[in-house]
């Protein structure tokens, strides 16, 4: 099969990579599109050391087991399900896990993958396939919401207005927060603003230590530093950046203004399956392009391209492609 796969040191088109072993209890799945992301982009910078192939945001057709035929999106974190975390129904953290296209298991940008039944989600026929590709990073957009205790008529800065950061936004706002998005790009920012929601560039604010909640989006490691210039003490910042570079912070703010730092990862898929159904949020302007996996590399490259949203690989060939 087609596959795009990253040897550690280059990433490679490759004609004729071996189909995934489908185990017991996994479902062989036939890509349709993937998109890409920025811990795609990190993992060529060395996140995570992963080696094989990429991609983690996919819909595709399953082609086994009871979802045999049907369109469906995956959670990505793959437990071992024998452990006390995930007996404890926490697989995501499972010690032993496997995660697609990031940690020891291959990924969606390829014409098959394979990930356990239960990992599987219908999508919707109102749901088309390129809206569904955004139910991975919706989900965890969602996460923050089961997270944090206040949301509804809270103070929220995000720091990031790129695809995470917009749909982090859209989460928020729906669930009664009051949004400000701070970026470096009008054109993106506008995109929110559209839907009305508050934004602005970061360089003409001043931070003022007033935000009952601060999201750092920001895919860069002074995305923290940034946030705490802006929570107020006593409130909670959700850190969403994963990049392959050290971080040097001084937590000695943290200390003194007792500020709550959460990680935030992956989330629910069945929420933000329901969110793109009922149309309540917006991803139709963040595709940015579609390309076909023979063009693979060129489309990373895209990107890569400052001010990118959105990027998408069809994995099934057109005539044009053969």
């Amino acid at each position: 099969m087609r596959a795009l796969r990253f040897d550690g040191a280059f990433l490679r088109l490759m004609t004729d990579h071996a189909a995934p072993p489908v185990t017991s209890g996994e479902t062989a799945v036939r890509v349709l599109m993937a998109g890409i992301c920025e811990t795609d982009l990190q993992i060529l910078q060395g996140y995570m050391g992963f080696q094989g192939i990429l991609g983690h945001e996919f819909v595709g057709i399953a082609e086994s087991g009871p979802l045999a035929g049907e369109r469906v999106v995956g959670e990505i974190n793959c437990g071992c399900g024998r452990c006390a975390t995930c007996l404890a129904g926490v697989p995501t953290h499972c010690p032993h896990r496997t995660v697609l296209g990031i940690l020891g298991r291959d990924g969606a940008f390829a014409e098959r993958l394979s990930l356990p039944l239960g990992n599987l989600h219908r999508v919707p026929e109102s749901v088309p396939s390129e809206w569904a590709v955004f139910v991975e990073p919706l989900a965890a957009a969602c996460r923050i919401v089961e997270q944090c205790t206040r949301v509804r008529d809270a103070s929220i800065v995000v720091l990031g207005d790129g695809r995470l950061g917009n749909l982090c936004a859209q989460v928020l706002k729906r669930h009664g927060g009051e949004v400000l998005v701070l970026g470096r790009h009008e054109a993106k920012l506008a995109r929110l603003a559209r839907l009305g929601i508050e934004t602005d560039l970061a360089t003409a604010r001043t931070p003022d230590h007033r935000a009952d909640l601060v999201v750092d989006c920001t895919g860069s490691a002074s995305g923290l530093a940034a946030a705490l210039q802006w929570v107020r003490p006593r409130g909670c910042v959700v850190l969403k950046t994963t990049i392959a570079g050290p971080h040097a912070q001084s937590l000695a703010p943290v200390v003194i203004d007792e500020v709550t730092l959460l990680g935030s990862r992956c989330g629910p898929f069945l929420p933000a399956i329901q969110l793109l159904a009922n149309r309540e949020v917006d991803v139709e302007s963040l595709l940015d392009s579609t390309w076909p996996l023979a063009e693979g590399l060129a489309a990373m490259e895209a990107a890569k391209t400052p001010g990118a949203m959105k990027v998408l690989l069809r994995m099934e060939p057109r005539p044009a492609d053969e």
